[in-house]
């Protein structure tokens, strides 16, 4: 069995700072590892979808996500659905099976009660700037509450994700001279050149 708490120096250690987020995307990440049977992503053998968008509130819970999983921005096998949500749907893709776990709105309304949330961040004081003694309880509560009080686990389901597609072909740019994947390149009067001096290229003309 995956433990959480294991992760949290870990988890609190690439994230930056200390949140309730964070720990909560290690227990959610824990309780979908379990619920699978399978263990941390080495390689891309997993795949995470997480729920989040942009500018609202525990994002946090992405990096919580990627810790646990071993999911990650630079494997790849993490992707960001923006719905505005904190579900994760973790999928086995040797197996094609997978799972959802999602916080309880009772937890995540719990823990938006708190004077973390309601005398620091909405305030907009970035939790890094939060007490000790007013944030480390609310990691504690996170990090140790019962599974069914805090999460909802799906059943195993089927889902075939789309095949990963790696390419190891590149190429120098001839304006820059820094090295271009090889399908980002561009054509530019007869030269074979990256994005950004494309684009600048065509601004000048």
């Amino acid at each position: 069995m995956v433990q959480a708490k294991e992760f949290l120096t870990a988890g609190q250690m690439f994230h930056g700072h200390k949140c309730p987020a964070m720990p909560m995307g290690l227990r959610v990440g824990a309780a979908a590892l379990n619920k699978l049977g399978v263990g941390r992503s080495p390689d891309g053998q997993l795949l995470a979808l997480v729920e989040i968008g942009e500018g609202h509130c525990a994002t946090c819970f992405a990096d919580g996500v990627q810790m646990i999983t071993g999911c990650t921005f630079g494997k790849g096998n993490i992707k960001r659905l923006n719905l505005g949500k904190w579900g994760l749907t973790l999928v086995d893709t040797t197996t094609n099976r997978a799972v959802r776990v999602a916080p309880t709105a009772e937890a995540m309304q719990g823990n938006k009660k708190t004077e973390f949330f309601t005398e620091y961040r909405m305030k907009h004081i970035p939790a890094s700037k939060v007490p000790a003694e007013i944030i480390d309880p609310l990691i504690e509560k996170v990090i140790n509450a019962p599974e069914d009080k805090l999460l909802v686990v799906s059943e195993v389901f089927d889902y075939e994700a789309p095949p990963k597609v790696e390419t190891f072909s590149s190429f120098v740019c001839d304006i820059c001279g820094e090295m271009v994947v090889e399908g980002y390149g561009r054509p530019l009067d007869g030269q074979k050149v990256c994005q950004p001096c494309y684009e600048k290229a065509q601004k000048e003309n």
